[in-house]
């Protein structure tokens, strides 16, 4: 080995070990920075300092006048904190299902809702509006099925073919065919004046009815999907060589490609149980991603999940500010998300044309 190639070796590894560390830092920085943003902005506006000084007196570090701290806790728990902490979970996971579809289908242009997880979730959320209107009953349904449009789909591709990826795809294609018509003939039956209104502003994403019960239960199994997408980048790097590079070095090709289906699955259904349809993330933060950290899935599942996150935090910010009354927060990441995926077209054309 020449001295040339022992030196740039070492350089090589440090310039690596440098963006492994530093840009997780920074987009953890990031996500920081938007969430104490988010906090400080509204039609009653708090300072930073005043958010601090607000924290610092919860934890008994510090004192604040009584109606002050009351005002505060009213303000930045009660209210904007859990559209907060929902704004990222749905962001993260969106971003991270999106990566990890396009990571097990080989294909840049895959977004979380391929096999009909969010058309199932939609059909959900419209017939618990018409049968009850309760949001336990909302959040339940839409979830199950999602899961069960899923399940449809993967079983059409069983029923039909031998499973591989363009017969799943296939079922995914029949199965959101099939959970739109069933939203279509919920939207027909359901009252005009009341009940229809809400299934369509529901369509549209929303992340008003966050609460901090809700997040209870469906943070838990949806940070454990993400973490456990994340924890399959280094196999699915060796996926991204062929199942027959992969499976000589010892990946179990099939388990891994369903599990990864199943913990998005899994995400992309709770996000639809929060916050009703919200487009477009789960399809341009990966690219996003490539763009700042190159294709590595190892780097880019858990970039991805906090530039999502980052992302839908701001997204919320504008839906908030933007004007006198809150704008659906999935006409905001439609309005972002195509120019921005124009760019990201631009700057990675050569790779997919």
């Amino acid at each position: 080995m020449s001295r040339t190639a022992e030196i740039s070796l070492p350089q090589t590894c440090r310039r690596r070990l440098a963006t492994t560390i530093a840009w997780p830092l920074a987009l953890a920085v990031l996500v920081t920075a938007a969430m104490l943003t988010a906090l400080s902005i509204g039609r009653f506006p708090v300072s930073w300092a005043e958010i601090l000084h607000f924290l610092a007196t919860a934890a008994g570090l510090s004192t604040m006048e009584q109606t002050r701290f009351d005002a505060l806790r009213n303000i930045l728990v009660d209210i904007r904190l859990p559209r907060v902490l929902a704004a990222a979970l749905v962001g993260m996971a969106l971003a991270s299902s999106g990566a990890a579809f396009q990571a097990v289908f080989r294909n840049p242009l895959v977004s979380p809702g391929l096999l009909g997880v969010l058309a199932g979730s939609a059909f959900g959320a419209a017939l618990a509006m018409v049968l009850d209107g309760s949001w336990l009953l909302v959040q339940t349904l839409s979830f199950t099925m999602g899961l069960a449009a899923v399940a449809l789909g993967v079983g059409i591709a069983h029923i039909f073919g031998s499973a591989t990826m363009v017969v799943l795809v296939l079922g995914g294609i029949v199965s959101s065919a099939l959970f739109a018509a069933l939203l279509s003939v919920v939207k027909y039956v359901a009252d005009p004046l009341n009940q229809l209104p809400a299934i369509v502003y529901w369509l549209m994403g929303t992340l008003a009815h966050a609460s901090l019960d809700q997040l209870a239960w469906t943070a838990p199994p949806l940070l454990v999907a993400v973490t456990a997408m994340s924890a399959c980048g280094r196999a699915l790097d060796a996926l991204s060589m062929g199942d027959d590079e992969a499976r000589s070095l010892g990946v179990p090709v099939t388990a891994l490609r369903y599990g990864v289906i199943a913990a998005a699955t899994l995400a992309s259904a709770l996000t639809v149980s929060i916050a009703g349809t919200i487009g477009w993330v789960g399809l341009i933060i990966p690219h996003v991603a490539r763009l700042l950290l190159g294709p590595g899935n190892q780097l880019l599942l858990p970039a991805s999940a906090l530039l999502g996150a980052g992302f839908l935090i701001g997204a919320d910010c504008l839906a908030r500010t933007v004007a006198e009354v809150e704008i659906p927060i999935g006409i905001v990441t439609e309005m972002v998300g195509i120019p921005l995926f124009l760019l990201v077209l631009h700057r990675s054309r050569r790779g997919w044309l």
